[in-house]
């Protein structure tokens, strides 16, 4: 994954007197994509639906039983909202994956300014439900003194959303850039003691030999891993001792290891913060926008 700023600084290329940055063309891939998906996806649609239309209405139909039983009947409208944020903080974690793009939601600005969405709502709805002078009557409930705090709390609510949903995507980025790092420094400091011995490139080579060929009953493929890395080793170092590597960094041994940080932290990480994300916009939202009289 790639480095973490407050903001895309990173400027691509202008276009006249704008500066795309690498937030900015994730953001217009990450738009562009789920545009295109909704035109495809609702389009011919049959009364004896495909495989492709079963899975598209159930993941709509998951949703809108989500917002009902979060916020309501009466803000069901509200699902086309919660379906965009939550999807775009989904593809805009897992555009990271591809290695060259930067993930959106590693962007402070992305999130906040979702955060600042969902907030602008809540007070449109608490003033037009409650009037402005009503709205300004609930920063002084329970008592006057507790005013301030309230203002306070107001402000910090879409702040707390927005640094939950970028603390934990940076955390995990600059989790994976360490193990990157530090394997990498392994890597060359193996390849240099294998380059040194005759005695460690042979141990290597046959316990290779013994991990691919022997079947294990139990971590196979990962012996089987080990095994070809092992014997992998062995050749760079004896490639190394003859001076052909000189001055040539091999990472042998960030195959694999960061590929399954990058399950957790792109795909199961970025599915909980996009739906926990949403799911606080809901509950918010759900607060500013009580059901009718009489419902």
């Amino acid at each position: 994954m790639d480095g973490i700023e407050v903001s895309g600084a990173q400027t691509l290329f202008t276009v006249g007197p704008f500066a795309i940055t690498q937030t900015i063309f994730s953001m217009i891939i990450v738009t562009a994509t789920l545009a295109i998906a909704g035109v495809l996806l609702g389009r011919n649609l049959k009364k004896r639906p495909g495989g492709l239309q079963v899975l598209t209405e159930k993941g709509v139909s998951m949703l809108m039983n989500l917002v009902e039983g979060t916020m309501g009947k009466h803000n069901l409208h509200w699902v086309p909202y919660i379906g965009t944020i939550f999807l775009s903080s989904l593809l805009g974690s897992l555009i990271g994956l591809t290695g060259f793009l930067r993930s959106t939601t590693a962007d402070l600005a992305v999130v906040l300014t979702w955060a600042i969405m969902t907030s602008v709502i809540i007070w449109y709805h608490s003033i037009k439900n409650n009037g402005f002078f009503g709205w300004l009557k609930g920063f002084t409930e329970p008592i006057v003194v507790m005013t301030p705090m309230n203002i306070v709390s107001e402000i910090a609510q879409p702040l707390a959303m927005a640094f939950r949903h970028f603390g934990n995507v940076a955390g995990g980025s600059i989790i994976t850039m360490i193990i990157y790092t530090a394997l990498s420094l392994a890597s060359t400091a193996l390849i240099g003691a294998v380059s040194n011995s005759w005695v460690l490139p042979a141990i290597f080579v046959i316990l290779g030999i013994v991990m691919l060929v022997v079947k294990f009953k139990k971590y196979n493929l990962g012996l089987k891993i080990v095994g070809g890395m092992l014997i992998a080793v062995s050749i760079l170092g004896l490639v190394s001792r003859f001076g052909l590597l000189s001055g040539v960094d091999i990472p042998i041994l960030q195959f694999g290891i960061p590929g399954v940080l990058s399950l957790y932290f792109d795909l199961f990480s970025g599915f909980v913060q996009a739906f926990v994300f949403s799911l606080l916009s809901m509950v918010y939202i759900a607060g500013a926008c009580p059901p009718p009289d009489g419902e």
